[in-house]
Formats: structure tokens, C-alpha cells, sequence
């Protein structure tokens, strides 16, 4: 018996759809009117894929997975214990999307449909061309394009890959380990989170109507802001969650993406977006991995995400 069957057999563990910019996609959907979401990704044929779709659908959010028959649907085993975590992935059908996928005519057509892409920095360890098709896309068309650092380790050993990216932000998202791991893959020996914001918001920019924005999280410590072409950074406090209300911190910086995108779709202000993030990350923290009450209904913005896709198996020893 594998992993995963064992903690789900034999241990008192929750089967929770996840995947990081799965989670975000359904964070912004639960702001945002019905029909506002759609999430590219690729599955396994197997119940796992079921568990996903469903949980899409109950979140109100379009799925068009590229199906892998080959490979079992992506999972990841974590044990909480505290306010700590500990994961085990196995990645298996989300390392197998495929451009053709993304670029085939029924696909591509709702991705020009779209007003916002948003692509987890994972993905950069699968399909680099998918990735910059979408940032072109974007550029081309004056739409926005928000990329999410997604873990330190993308910053250091996938730097050339997510440097063929960074023209297009128009957004960039990631938390302070993140940011300070881009700076250090660059060359660069400020520590400093503030610094490093403004660099990155100074970097060359393809579609120059849209000044970039970076975005750096920090826990429970003020998120800070740089805009290209501006002064410093700005700071935003964060809600407080009361030690004894935090169940997993797990999923936190996906909930935050996933308000902070809403707002940008809404068309809401940068202070604006910026609660919405932290709004949602305060109530993600509160659960077992980011779930989400499905929405009350309103209209239809369009929102395109591609990312790596897992279930998430969470077991918790609190």
C-alpha cells in the first residue's frame, strides 16, 4: 500500500482538493461573481481527478484539465502538527501538461476570452512555452498577466526560466524566503525584503501601459509593495488571527493570491486588493488547507489560470 492510500486507510486524514494556484483560483472565485474562474492543469484518469473536478465545480470554478492516462493524478501527503507542517508530493500527471494542449483551438479560445492570467511559479518546471504563450498573450492584447514566485527554490535553480518571464509582470507575487532567493540567484547580496521589492519592480517591461507591481508577503509581519517607477515601497499590516484560531498556515500565501487577483479583476484599488488578500489568508488559516464556502452569485469576469495540480491529503496531529 502506498503513501497515500495508507494515511487515507488507516489514519483519521482529510482528502482536500489542492494545488497552488488550484487554491488560488478558488480564492478568487469565492469573491468573485459566477463564471468568473477557469483553471488549466493536468490530471491523471483516476478518482483523484474526480475529487478535483468536483471540488471545482462546487467552488464555481471551470476546469479544463489536460487528462494524462498514463500517470496518476498528483497528490501531497501532510502532517500538521502545532502550527507546523510537514508535505510529501508526489507531482505525477501535473509534470506532464503540454503546450499543444493550452494551444488547441477550443483552449485557446477562452484564454482570448480572458482579462487576467495568472501562472504559479511551479509551472515553470514543467512547460516554460505555455507560460510565456499566456504572458505574450497578455502583452499583446493589454491584458494582465500576474506571475507567482511559488517557492524558494523556483528563484535559485529555475531562474533562467522564470527570468524569461519576468518582462511580462505585470504583477509578481511571493513572500519574503521568495524574494530574498530571487535576489540571491541574481547575484545580488541585499537581504533587505524592501530592496528587493524595488528591484524587482524596476526590471525591463514589455507592455509599458502597466507599471509592475510587486507584491512581497511576510507572515504575520506588513506586506510590502513596490510599483515601478515610484519611491520606496509601501506597507500593508496584516489581519490578526489569534494563535488559538490557526489550524494550517498551509495554502495561506494561495488564499492571499486568490483575493489579491479578485481585486485586480474587480478593477479594485491596490489598498483594496490588498485586503482582499489578506482577508482571505486570515480565513484560509482558519481551516485545513484553504476550503472555500461556495460564493453568492453576481456576473462574469474571466480569470485564466495554468499551474501543476495535486490533491492534497492533510492529516493533522494538533
Amino acid at each position: 500500500m502506498g503513501l497515500y492510500e495508507d494515511l487515507l486507510q488507516n489514519h483519521d486524514a482529510k482528502l482536500i482538493a489542492g494545488g497552488a494556484a488550484q487554491n488560488t483560483a478558488r480564492g478568487a472565485q469565492y469573491i468573485l461573481p459566477p463564471d468568473s474562474t477557469l483553471y488549466i492543469g493536468c490530471v491523471g484518469d483516476d478518482k483523484y481527478a474526480t475529487t478535483l473536478r468536483n471540488a471545482c465545480t462546487t467552488a464555481g470554478v471551470r476546469t479544463e484539465y489536460l487528462t494524462s492516462p498514463a500517470h496518476p493524478t498528483g497528490r501531497c501527503g501532510v502532517i500538521i502538527t502545532g502550527n507546523d507542517r510537514s508535505m510529501c508530493t508526489h507531482l505525477a500527471a501535473a509534470n506532464e501538461y503540454k503546450i499543444d494542449h493550452l494551444k488547441s483551438p477550443e483552449i485557446w479560445k477562452l484564454v482570448q476570452k480572458a482579462r487576467v492570467y495568472f501562472v504559479g511559479g511551479y509551472h515553470l518546471t514543467v512547460s516554460v512555452p505555455a507560460t510565456l504563450a499566456l504572458a505574450e498573450e497578455a502583452a499583446k492584447e493589454d491584458k494582465t498577466f500576474v506571475m507567482s514566485l511559488s517557492a524558494p527554490f523556483i528563484p535559485l535553480f529555475f531562474k533562467d526560466q522564470l527570468a524569461q518571464t519576468s518582462k511580462y509582470w505585470d504583477y509578481v507575487i511571493g513572500n519574503e524566503t521568495e524574494a530574498r532567493s530571487w535576489a540571491e540567484g541574481q547575484g545580488h547580496e541585499t537581504r533587505d525584503v524592501s530592496q528587493i521589492a524595488r528591484m524587482m519592480a524596476e526590471l525591463p517591461k514589455e507592455n509599458e501601459k502597466k507599471k509592475r507591481t510587486v507584491v512581497i508577503t511576510q507572515g504575520t509581519e506588513r506586506t510590502v509593495v513596490a510599483v515601478q517607477g515610484g519611491e520606496g515601497v509601501r506597507e500593508f499590516a496584516v489581519r490578526e488571527v489569534g494563535k488559538e484560531s490557526i489550524c494550517d498556515t498551509n495554502g495561506a500565501g494561495d488564499a492571499f493570491a486568490g483575493g489579491f487577483v479578485a481585486g485586480v479583476v474587480e478593477g479594485k484599488s491596490l489598498n483594496e486588493s490588498i485586503d482582499m488578500g489578506h482577508w482571505l489568508a486570515s480565513l484560509s488559516i482558519k481551516e485545513l488547507g484553504p476550503q472555500y464556502v461556495p460564493p453568492s452569485p453576481s456576473s462574469n469576469h474571466i480569470f485564466i489560470m495554468v499551474k501543476i495540480t495535486t490533491t492534497r491529503i492533510g492529516m493533522s496531529t494538533i
